[in-house]
């Protein structure tokens, strides 16, 4: 089969399935949602979501269509060990939890900008919003390309028509369902999304020959020798140390301030419903990513050892490829649904990120006095906006729909991560160093990626640099450091520190801790301060280094 035949041949059995989705996914959304009438209702479900429901919900918001897509993509052909990448990301909702959810959740936030408000003052809350509206567009974008992907092999019609129809059908039924709809259709979508990638890739594997075919995501070593002898160099590590120790700062410290995976912390009903989700969440997520890994490796195996011929512009389409030549249509057709969702519950989660950032990080910060009703309503209009931006941006995509999802990554570890994991827990943190960092480190990230300044970039590799890697190397590491250095110096500046409010902040952290006292040596550590700032700077100096140090 060559490129030109990667559709089905009988799409009205896709349309079907997909149709039968989608009438589901709208039933649970409106009855779900129906009820809210505020905008803790609409952003976080009332805050009384189940561990089990949570938990799976957290993974299908994590998972989004590069799972079924543009990973597989890079693994066909970049052959990268990227089970290191998903160690990275894997660890996102179990720190959130660990270093700061649970102390967000105890203070009431219901988003990481909230917090930035409260700990640092209205200027600074705003530029994090403003960036972190960025950062969920971005990352709204690789879902749509990826739907108008799926769509156009499954109807064989033209991309933008598919992007256009299909993607403001999926931003209505955001829209309707608020958090709680989608919290709820998430935890479904978990499930059609392991069933549907996990099951048919037994059946490929069974059909190449594998004996480790019940079991998928790690029973895939028979098939090594015959792989190693096609392509020996398959294992090897092909870059130098310093692109996987990017991995660190561009996507774990990036997932950590990734806006609408920490709203999920703040829906479950209790700090310990928070702690037993996040236990579903890895375990559900591992499953599904190991499952990941192991469609890339067979999808190099059946292009190295069976023939099988993808060209470059059809590598995003993997998983879809290997289901039409070694499945049955319905099986594909099944497999697009559990695509689909897997892009729904990650484009609702962004989506309700960008409607609580602009209406309540931006407006209501601006106007604290407006009406709920307008502000809910602004909500839902800011929602639908940033799906219909993400539409238009998608219309000339990235070579691969995981750039965008990856460099949005780096761009929130760059200027919402720092404040917030320095705001929880070093008391000294203030306004004047979380201007500083979310701003000039926002903006050299953006300046050294490959979109804006094509020539300004740390290395010379496209991919990796497009994905945010060497530009958050050195700009999370410079965002820690500005706000560290700057906080200290003007604490200790009396015209400026004079216009702090340091009592307050302090008996904030101790609150949002636990303690119902307030002690000046808890949180205050210049020593842990001073190694971080070292550490940071290390890290910045070897990200200017030439790339194969």
């Amino acid at each position: 089969m060559d490129g030109q035949s990667w559709k089905m041949e009988n799409p009205v059995l896709g349309l079907v399935v997909v149709a039968l989705t989608f009438v589901l996914f709208y039933i649970v959304g409106y009855i779900s949602n129906r009820k809210s009438s505020s905008a803790k209702d609409l952003y976080v479900g009332g805050s009384n979501v189940g561990a089990i429901t949570n938990g799976l919900a957290m993974a299908a918001t994590y998972m989004s269509l590069a799972t079924f897509l543009g990973i597989t993509a890079l693994i066909l052909r970049l052959q990268v060990p990227f089970i290191m990448l998903w160690i990275q990301l894997i660890l996102a909702i179990p720190l959130i939890t660990i270093i700061y959810g649970t102390s967000l959740r105890r203070m009431g936030a219901f988003s990481p900008t909230h917090f930035i408000r409260d700990r640092y003052g209205t200027t600074a809350s705003i530029i994090a919003a403003l960036f972190m509206i960025l950062v969920s567009v971005m990352y709204a974008l690789g879902q749509m390309i990826g739907i108008a992907v799926t769509f156009e092999t499954l109807l064989g019609i033209p991309y933008i028509t598919g992007l256009f129809v299909f993607g403001l059908i999926i931003v209505g039924y955001i829209t309707i369902g608020g958090m709680a709809g989608a919290t709820n259709n998430a935890a479904i979508q978990m499930v059609i999304i392991a069933l549907m990638f996990i099951l048919p890739l037994g059946a490929i594997m069974k059909a190449v020959g594998a004996e480790g075919w019940y079991f998928p995501p790690l029973l895939y070593a028979d098939m090594v020798p015959t792989m190693l002898e096609s392509l020996p160099t398959f294992f090897d590590y092909q870059f130098p140390p310093k692109w996987y120790f990017s991995l660190i700062p561009a996507l774990t410290i990036g997932a950590l301030g990734l806006p609408h995976l920490a709203m999920r912390v703040y829906t479950s009903s209790s700090l310990k419903s928070a702690r037993s989700a996040m236990v579903w969440f890895a375990f559900i997520l591992g499953l599904v990513f190991s499952a990941t890994y192991a469609m890339g490796f067979v999808g190099v195996y059946a292009t190295a050892t069976q023939g099988l011929v993808i060209s470059d512009t059809d590598a995003d389409k993997l998983t879809i490829i290997l289901n039409l030549v070694y499945n049955p249509e319905w099986v594909t057709a099944l497999v697009i649904a559990g695509a689909i969702s897997a892009g729904l519950s990650t484009l609702s989660g962004n989506l309700l990120a960008i409607g609580a950032l602009i209406s309540q990080d931006v407006i209501a910060t601006l106007k604290p006095n407006i009406p709920q009703k307008v502000n809910l309503r602004i909500g839902y209009i800011a929602i639908f906006l940033g799906g219909l931006v993400s539409i238009l941006l998608a219309i000339e995509p990235p070579a691969f729909l995981v750039v965008s999802i990856l460099w949005a990554f780096g761009l929130a570890g760059v200027t919402n991560a720092p404040l917030i994991i320095v705001g929880v827990w070093w008391k000294e943190a203030n306004k004047y160093g979380a201007i500083a960092a979310s701003a000039v480190g926002g903006i050299l990230y953006i300046i050294v990626s490959p979109f804006v300044f094509p020539n300004i970039v740390l290395t010379g590799h496209g991919v990796t640099d497009g994905m945010g890697l060497s530009g958050a190397m050195l700009a999370v590491p410079v965002s820690f450091i500005l706000l560290i250095v700057v906080s200290y110096i003007t604490n200790r500046m009396p015209a400026l520190s004079s216009k702090l409010t340091r009592q307050r902040d302090d008996e904030l952290i101790e609150r949002i801790h636990g303690w119902n006292d307030v002690k000046s040596y808890r949180y205050n550590s210049t020593l842990g301060a001073g190694i971080t700032v070292a550490l940071s700077l290390g890290v910045a100096i070897w990200a200017l280094m030439p790339w194969g140090i």
